[in-house]
């Protein structure tokens, strides 16, 4: 029996998950969160078989619970959840440590067949994200987002959805002089000047959600 840990800030889709699954036998959700520093202490608890994480989590990020998890239990495999499509986090997930990364919009089938290659000690990939790790590996170019540190490509992506930095700041539970400082950094590294460069630069590579 795959003992599974859900971490989702959202209640609905938790629901959903928990659903899908128990038709499952050989997978049974032991445990579910919407917070990110509920996910750590859950995982702390007991030992897991698989963690399906988010990476929009209140408090701490997914990328930072991810980042923690690999840190304490590096053998315990993270599956990466996500709203975002697999061009936007994918890569940065699994250099991270994540055994795979699954967009919402994944069927069932794809999330079972995920669940059970990470609990067996696998990595899962799907044909779009084994081409994006292939490009990332041996790619010509670097493109000026993957400079960014995990916490600056946050803020950036908060930044070109429209978001001040005080809807940013709570958001991600920092000072708007800590985000202000992201902000900096991240317009420095991808030599801009300001947000109506950065929004330009999503758009031409569809970072947009």
């Amino acid at each position: 029996m795959i003992k599974l840990l859900i971490a989702d800030d959202h209640n609905i889709f938790r629901d959903g998950l928990k659903r899908i699954l128990a038709d499952t036998p050989d997978i049974q959700v032991s445990a579910e969160t919407g917070n990110g520093s509920e996910a750590l202490e859950l995982m702390r608890k007991e030992d897991w078989d698989a963690v399906l994480l988010d990476i929009n989590l209140p408090g701490k990020s997914g990328l930072d619970v991810l980042k923690q998890i690999k840190k304490e239990k590096p053998h315990l495999p993270v599956l990466m959840l996500s709203m975002y499509p697999e061009e936007q986090y994918a890569v940065r997930t699994i250099k991270l440590g994540a055994a795979g990364y699954l967009s919402k919009d994944a069927d069932a089938d794809e999330l079972i067949i995920a669940i059970r290659k990470a609990a067996a000690g696998g990595r899962y990939a799907s044909n779009t994200l084994a081409d994006h790790l292939l490009q990332s590996l041996y790619g010509s170019g670097q493109q000026l987002h993957s400079t960014l540190s995990d916490r600056e490509y946050l803020v950036y992506r908060h930044i070109v959805a429209g978001k001040s930095l005080t809807e940013i700041a709570q958001t991600l539970a920092l000072s708007i002089k800590t985000i202000s400082t992201y902000r900096t950094r991240l317009l420095e590294k991808m030599g801009m000047s300001n947000n109506a460069d950065l929004i330009r630069y999503a758009l031409e590579h569809q970072l947009f959600d």
